[in-house]
């Protein structure tokens, strides 16, 4: 079985390729990365395919059985590169599509969300069989601030008391691999998230327990949290994204108890005092 993965590059991605090689022969999979230079680490066959340019992705999917399509990094740019990729595949003759969607993006508040629908559409009207991925937050997308909120005092944002099942990054790779090297999961759409919800004022006090250091959680109003994510060298539009994240946080849009994810990987999510640690190391 021919597997093809897009985003082959990223971090997903290479957590993928590395885990799907223990699991099948590196001859059978092929990373599909805008500049395939940057690839050639990976260990497997490469090709060229950007999500803007049809015509890589008709070449690259050529003779592909399988395609886990990773989302594109490019908001607001992803219904049509999503449907770029789709399209190619049909072309192709791809039989089976694996795509890493946003958690409950049939009713997430996350306008993040939006694209997730469009392209979860997409394939279900392609006629190609699929399986959605609904990834929830990945952990490092806070654990990154561990550094800043060492050398600030304190861990800033907006997202209140709300609770958020996060996973690391690994896990959800990991997830990919069992539905990519397995069969009966045509149709299926996976809610991803972590065993374990915490609050920021949770991952503040795991901080402090690891550094050593009193590292409270200040909770901030939207603007303030913008604001100061600006200041810390963030375009002005990821920083009120980031601090409209949060606040959807606070409203539950990151909490999900039904422990799907460990159940596809057969183990306990990452807690999030490991992620903690690697983020201090």
């Amino acid at each position: 079985m021919t597997i093809a993965i897009t985003g082959a590059t990223g971090q997903l991605g290479r957590f993928v390729i590395d885990k799907l090689r223990t699991r099948t022969s590196s001859a059978d999979i092929v990373a599909l990365a805008r500049n395939p230079a940057k690839a050639a680490d990976l260990g497997v066959n490469v090709r060229e395919a950007d999500y803007a340019r049809p015509g890589t992705l008709e070449r690259a999917l050529e003779g592909m059985e399988t395609l886990l399509l990773i989302s594109s990094s490019e908001v607001g740019q992803r219904g049509s590169q999503h449907h770029n990729v789709i399209e190619a595949a049909r072309k192709a003759g791809v039989r089976r599509i694996v795509y890493t969607s946003l958690l409950h993006a049939d009713t997430s508040p996350l306008d993040l969300a939006e694209e997730h629908r469009q392209t979860e559409a997409e394939l279900r009207a392609s006629g190609i069989p699929s399986t959605i991925l609904r990834n929830g937050w990945y952990t490092e997308n806070y654990t990154a601030s561990v550094a800043g909120a060492l050398a600030g005092g304190a861990f800033i944002g907006s997202a209140g008391d709300g609770q958020i099942s996060s996973a690391a990054r690994a896990d959800y790779a990991e997830a990919a691999v069992a539905v990519l090297a397995s069969e009966g999961h045509d149709g299926k759409t996976y809610e991803l998230a972590g065993d374990d919800a915490y609050t920021l004022a949770d991952l503040a006090a795991e901080i402090s327990h690891q550094s050593g250091k009193a590292i409270p959680y200040k909770n901030l109003p939207e603007g303030d949290y913008a604001a100061a994510l600006a200041g810390f060298g963030l375009p002005e539009p990821m920083a009120k994204a980031f601090a409209r994240y949060d606040v959807d946080a606070s409203k539950g849009a990151l909490f999900d108890d039904g422990r799907q994810l460990s159940k596809l990987i057969d183990r306990p999510t990452t807690p999030l005092s490991s992620v903690v640690t690697a983020a201090l190391s």
